[in-house]
């Protein structure tokens, strides 16, 4: 048994070594960066969806949370991706999630609050660079062309850094500038099989705002947007495999305006008050999914986003168990010739 101890020293003696070569030692160091470089490159593409994929990109509110992006929905149908709406920090998950760019064809708006449209620019740039070979459409309610001209205005100078620094070659200037698109409610699209609808919602005051429904494959996905529980959107959902909805949670927001008078912070308990009114509350939300028949619930633009296990034990009461709380970089595949939902925790 002695025997061992010094065969177990030498051991851990040689291991100590081997890491301090790679950790404290200029040819170690660059070993090492050029392994992870590797591995990094060697990430699988996201796969080509035969029915749809959806990868949750932002899942908070303009109530902040620890470790989430604000609303964000990325849809893949066969080889093209569409996003519905880009707030901020997006664009940052799908990149660290390895979620390629290049497929992005629209952004649809639900409708133009800052926490919905922060990171269009982000996106635009990173699909640009990813190779996009066509521009960015930025597709949604009247009023669409002036987030897309701003945008434009705004950013026209990084445009200009940015061609004359990389060459026209790599970055054709006209695919970095937006193309706005107003859409009605109704069919917006129809190809390669893939059909996206729009349908109004109530997020009032904001009028007007929508929600998207996706088919493709025999499959079918719906994002509802801010809303309250209204009759379009029930039928807009009719029979969907997956609806993906906004949802508050009032036992937090009301707890959270009350500890905020009790405080003195007048400003920030009536902001909490107002919001409570014109977002769903999560107890409405199973009698909507079961009135619709809807395959699989899940929550996202979480007000506010969980910050712990009590909060999402709070969050998820009213819920039946097979609802999903989601959460950055959650996947739900829905394959073709199937009813399954595969969800991937990140």
């Amino acid at each position: 048994m002695k025997a061992l101890f010094p065969v177990a020293a030498a051991v851990a003696l040689a291991l100590a070594a081997s890491g301090w070569f790679f950790v404290g030692t200029r040819t170690g160091q660059d070993l090492l960066l050029e392994r992870f470089v590797a591995a990094g490159l060697d990430r699988a593409a996201a796969p080509r969806a035969e029915g749809l994929r959806v990868f949750m990109c932002g899942t908070s509110s303009p109530l902040i949370a620890p470790g989430r992006a604000q609303a964000c929905v990325a849809v893949t149908a066969g080889d093209a991706l569409y996003i519905v709406d880009a707030g901020t920090g997006s664009n940052d998950v799908m990149l660290l999630a390895g979620e390629p760019l290049q497929p992005l064809r629209a952004i649809l708006l639900t409708h133009f609050h800052s926490d919905h449209i922060a990171g269009i620019a982000d996106f635009n740039l990173a699909s640009w660079v990813a190779g996009r070979p066509a521009p960015l459409r930025i597709a949604g309610p009247a009023g669409v062309e002036r987030i897309a001209a701003g945008f434009n205005e705004a950013f026209a100078l990084d445009r200009r850094y940015r061609v004359a620094h990389h060459g026209a070659d790599l970055l054709p200037p006209e695919l970095g500038v937006l193309e706005a698109e107003t859409v009605a409610a109704g069919v917006i699209l129809e190809r390669d099989g893939l059909r996206i609808t729009a349908f109004p919602v109530d997020h009032s005051p904001v009028e007007p705002a929508f929600g998207y429904r996706f088919d493709h494959g025999g499959r079918s996905v719906v994002v509802s947007g801010d809303t309250v529980v209204v009759e379009p959107l029930r039928a807009a959902a009719q029979d969907a495999d997956l609806l993906l909805h906004d949802a508050l949670s009032l036992a937090i927001v009301s707890a959270l305006e009350a500890g905020a008078r009790q405080a003195g912070r007048i400003r920030q308990a009536t902001i909490l008050r107002d919001v409570q009114d014109y977002h769903a509350a999560v107890g409405d939300l199973p009698a909507l999914a079961a009135s619709a028949d809807v395959g699989m619930l899940a929550l996202y633009h979480l007000v506010p986003a969980p910050r712990n296990f009590l909060m999402e034990q709070i969050f998820a009461r009213d819920l039946p168990d097979d609802a999903v709380l989601t959460t950055e970089g959650m996947v739900f595949e829905l394959p073709r010739g199937t009813d399954a939902i595969h969800v991937h925790a990140p």
